[in-house]
């Protein structure tokens, strides 16, 4: 029985060390994921929210108006330690700048990913036809991942 315990340790090591669903992750062209993450934050999306908001503030003028795109994700963690309540993503119309970086709010338990207009579609499709997920890796290089990702899908 001895001889089993160091087994099972030696074989159950090099599957803690990668993160879970990292067969989801791009090449790493950059060398940016070569420690292990220092965290993990995986989310598989049981429900979400459209929000298209406006807004005027009447005491400046000209009278600026802004509106907003806005996802709003909820599901169960899957990753130990995963504090994640909810996803917000932010979808910019303003396609040639550049986006800002995904933001975990510790305090409020909420990731914030922030995508091109264009993205919306796709992101709306995968909601309503598959198993979506949110991962989000923070490394200690100051390196962060967020995506969102579908499981391994069979083709029909």
């Amino acid at each position: 029985m001895r001889a089993i315990v160091p087994l099972l340790l030696a074989v159950s090591l090099p599957l803690a060390a990668a993160p879970l669903h990292s067969q989801f992750l791009p090449p790493d062209d950059l060398s940016l994921r070569q420690e292990a993450p220092v965290s993990q934050q995986l989310l598989q999306v049981t429900d979400y929210s459209v929000v298209v908001g406006t807004q005027r503030q009447s005491d400046q003028q000209p009278i600026p108006i802004t509106s907003s795109l806005q996802v709003r994700l909820k599901g169960k963690p899957l990753s130990k330690g995963s504090t994640i309540g909810q996803v917000l993503l932010n979808f910019d119309g303003e396609g040639g700048k550049s986006l800002k970086k995904p933001v975990y709010d510790d305090k409020a338990r909420t990731l914030t990913l922030n995508y091109p207009l264009a993205d919306y579609r796709v992101i709306i499709d995968l909601l309503r036809n598959e198993t979506l997920y949110v991962q989000f890796l923070t490394y200690a290089n100051g390196h962060i991942w967020a995506d969102l990702h579908t499981g391994t899908v069979r083709t029909r």
